[in-house]
């Protein structure tokens, strides 16, 4: 960098400051060559001016709760948590409410939930997950069984484009974005529209997709937005979103099934999503037993010998009388296929089950430090009725390469969680969880899946997405960053690869960048509570 940009927020290049921002909640650290904190917008896009003139690349951020390293890199970091802006605006009357993208989706609940609305897909990081960084993922949560992905919620954003221009993007494409929306439309929509038979072929079918640019929403919607949303930072910097929200159902019932394994579990799972649940959550034997070491689960939550797994079923609705019958018809349906089923659980049992899940994991990122979590096959989904051989598959690779994994997630949607607990000082556990990377990857497209079902691509799954779309699909891609971003500045190695092999530049073991003993003991702290919404600058100023 030949100088500092001509910003009026925070810009720091000190080695505390830049220690501070080289971790995410993914696997990486990478320490950056500086950290802005932009005051507001036209501060943001001074910057952004700056750095395509300097050729200096960008990596926007929120709260840094992303998983696959979309938030860590080389360049400079940009925290957008601190940018002024109006509160959270709700229009109830339009279901409609307006937020800055560094402000959290708590906020986002509070104010809607004051008028009896919500957004309803439900990210368990909701509490400190930021507007943009939801957008920027495509996230989802435990209720996307019913209510999909965050990608249709969002009504219209507002984004700084490459050039440092700020724009507008919304529904039906009233607002074209700009000079990347001209050369988009002029250079790359008719290709992609052309390449329509190739795009519904090579997409697949499950039921959620955070990998690359979501060419098969834009073909449905015809809408720049949707490939805005999900592009982890590397098309545009959203500042502002949007959302459509939803009444909160006035009653909820809870079923949990314990299953004695997984040879069924796609069966079950489709029985029940016949009933129309809001959430089919998983708790695998492994997550399970973990937690009832240290006394979360209590006596009557623990499940019954031999069980394998257990599914957490919430209905929802505004009739009562309906919502019990869907409930008694669900247990019905899969009694037969589990060890137990337990409608209407006491609500106090209910919520403490869910908490576990919600907190599964910061749970695991609590284990002592010679057992570390990492996650790294975190996001896997597949088609519904393959999910038991993708959990198989994983427990086999898991245990051929002598490494601890533990499993939960989203059942209802075939989109599975892991999280490694590799030994970090046990000589070769890099090439070990290397190696089962590249195993597990290869089970989920030979099952007719994506790796990533709602957390994004990053830095992690970037290599692979040709083996997923074919070589086809990646030159659209890449023609669709260069509309957007013709000087390459935005979030570089993201989704498009670039040269680093996914395992390497981790934050554990003996190869970690090394940082301040203060700052890393504080970042651990991060990981370890799940407090993601605590400035990083405090770290650095020793706060």
């Amino acid at each position: 960098m030949s100088a500092r940009p001509p910003v009026r927020g925070r810009f720091r290049t000190d080695e505390r400051a830049r220690a501070a921002y080289a971790e995410g909640a993914g696997i990486y650290r990478i320490v950056p060559r500086a950290v802005c904190l932009p005051a507001d917008v036209e501060d943001l896009a001074a910057l952004v001016r700056w750095a395509a003139a300097e050729r200096v690349p960008l990596v926007p951020r929120g709260a840094g709760s992303a998983m696959p390293g979309g938030n860590v890199g080389d360049g400079v970091v940009v925290d957008l948590t601190a940018m002024a802006g109006p509160p959270t605006a709700v229009r109830p009357e339009e279901r409609r409410a307006t937020m800055r993208a560094g402000a959290p989706l708590g906020e986002l609940a509070r104010a809607a939930g004051a008028h009896g609305l919500r957004l309803p897909p439900d990210p368990s990081s909701w509490r400190w997950a930021t507007a943009g960084g939801v957008v920027a993922t495509n996230a989802a949560g435990a209720r996307s069984v019913r209510y999909g992905s965050v990608r249709p919620w969002v009504d219209a954003l507002e984004i700084v484009t490459a050039e440092g221009a700020v724009e507008r993007l919304d529904r039906a494409g009233r607002q074209r974005g700009g000079a990347p929306g001209d050369r988009f439309a002029a250079e790359v929509a008719p290709a992609i529209r052309a390449a329509a038979p190739l795009v519904r072929a090579r997409f697949p079918a499950t039921r959620k997709n955070s990998c690359g640019y979501a060419l098969d929403a834009y073909l449905r919607s015809g809408d720049l937005l949707d490939l805005v949303v999900g592009s982890e930072g590397t098309l545009a910097l959203v500042t502002e979103v949007t959302w459509r929200l939803d009444p909160v159902p006035a009653h909820q019932a809870g079923l949990r099934v314990d299953l004695a394994g997984y040879d069924r579990i796609g069966e079950v799972v489709e029985r029940l999503l016949g009933f129309g649940p809001s959430a089919v959550e998983l708790l695998d034997a492994t997550f399970l037993d973990l937690v009832a070491g240290d006394g979360r689960l209590g006596p009557n939550l623990a499940p019954p010998a031999g069980t394998g797994a257990v599914l957490l079923v919430e209905l929802e609705g505004d009739d009562p009388a309906a919502l019990r019958e869907a409930l008694q018809s669900a247990a019905a349906a899969v009694r037969r296929l589990a060890l137990r089923v337990q409608p209407a659980l006491a609500t106090d049992e209910a919520e403490r089950l869910w908490a576990l899940r919600h907190a599964a994991s910061p749970i695991l990122a609590g284990l002592p430090p010679e057992r570390r979590s990492l996650q790294v096959i975190e996001d896997g989904c597949v088609p519904v009725p393959r999910l038991g051989e993708y959990v198989a598959a994983v427990r086999a690779a898991a245990e051929r390469h002598g490494l601890a994994a533990v499993v939960f997630g989203h059942a209802g949607d075939g989109n599975v969680h892991v999280n490694l607990l590799p030994e970090v000082g046990r000589p070769g556990w890099e090439r070990a969880v290397g190696a089962l990377l590249e195993e597990v990857t290869d089970a989920v497209l030979r099952l007719g899946g994506v790796p990533s079902g709602e957390h994004g691509v990053g830095r992690l799954r970037a290599g692979f997405l040709e083996r997923l779309y074919g070589p086809e699909i990646m030159e659209l891609f890449r023609r669709v960053k260069a509309a957007f971003d013709p000087a390459g500045i935005l979030n570089p190695g993201v989704i498009l690869p670039g040269g680093d092999p996914p395992i390497a530049r981790l934050k554990a073991g003996a190869g970690a960048a090394p940082l301040p003993a203060d700052v890393a003991v504080a970042l651990r702290e991060i990981e370890r509570t799940g407090r993601y919404d605590t400035p990083r600058l405090a770290l650095a100023d020793g706060g």
